[in-house]
């Protein structure tokens, strides 16, 4: 048996983000670890070692988020992907100068007052996101573990900083419900949330609401990293770059995915 802190992931846009090149900024179909441990960051107010005043604080921060990167193993169910959506956007960014001249903004506060209003520049990108996406997560400790998965729910229960699904924009529009459960395997932990048992809440508020039919059509699929304890054999096994190796320098190293359909909704 092994514990597990189990939470749901729901919002009208979602941004899991992939690899960047350019002006293009996709998001990858599936939650990255970066962005659930981000969240988890976020719920208990680790701050951004960019952000920070001094040497000592950043490479304070910057240990903390490292030992949260490595301290604990993810399980994703992804009942619904959410359909894609593509923004073409626009921003102000100044310019950070050169040499003695090179400028650091902590803040995008800073970005937009530090500068004279003229020397800001207008970049642009297109970005991808997913609509009503809902999925589960998982989280196990590993040896080291820096927080007690019973303090990592606490702090989602009651988060010191905003959360979000993979961007500012992108608010949650569901309680994260988190919970610590004891089971022999993660796909028996993630049991305990799914798409069903939100549907079956709604009908609740509005008698006559029925879900559209591709909901009872979605084939949940299953994510996970190897050091899972599942009974169930991989479809498929993947790397992914989104192992947080340097938060300060927004650096990510490889991981091994597994993932598997776990069959259709009743």
């Amino acid at each position: 048996m092994r514990d597990y802190l189990v939470f749901q992931l729901y919002g009208p846009l979602a941004a899991w983000g992939d690899i960047a090149v350019g002006e293009t900024r996709p998001s990858a179909l599936t939650p990255t670890k970066s962005a659930i441990l981000g969240l988890v960051a976020a719920a208990l107010g680790l701050r951004r070692p960019d952000t920070a005043d001094n040497e000592a604080d950043r490479q304070t921060w910057e240990g903390a988020h490292a030992a949260l990167a490595e301290g604990y193993g993810m399980a994703v169910k992804v009942e619904c992907p959410g359909l894609p959506l593509s923004d073409y956007h626009t921003a102000q960014v100044p310019s950070s100068g050169k040499g003695k001249n090179h400028m650091v903004f902590p803040t995008r506060r800073d970005e937009l007052t530090r500068v004279a209003r003229y020397d800001l520049n207008t970049i642009l990108s297109r970005r991808e996101y997913h609509q009503d996406a809902f999925c589960a997560i998982a989280l196990w400790a590993r040896a080291g573990t820096p927080h007690d998965l019973n303090a990592l729910r606490d702090s989602l229960l009651a988060p010191l900083f905003p959360l979000y699904l993979g961007r500012k924009s992108c608010p949650l529009a569901l309680p994260l419900a988190p919970r610590v459960v004891s089971t022999p395997d993660m796909e028996t932990a993630l049991e305990c949330l799914s798409l069903a048992a939100v549907v079956e809440d709604l009908k609740g508020f509005w008698k006559d609401w029925q879900p559209h039919a591709w909901l009872r059509e979605v084939r949940p699929i299953l994510l996970w990293d190897a050091d899972a304890e599942t009974a169930l054999a991989p479809q498929e096994s993947h790397t992914r770059r989104d192992q947080p190796a340097s938060r300060r320098r927004w650096q990510f190293a490889v991981r091994t995915e597994h993932r598997a359909h776990l069959g259709s909704h009743p």
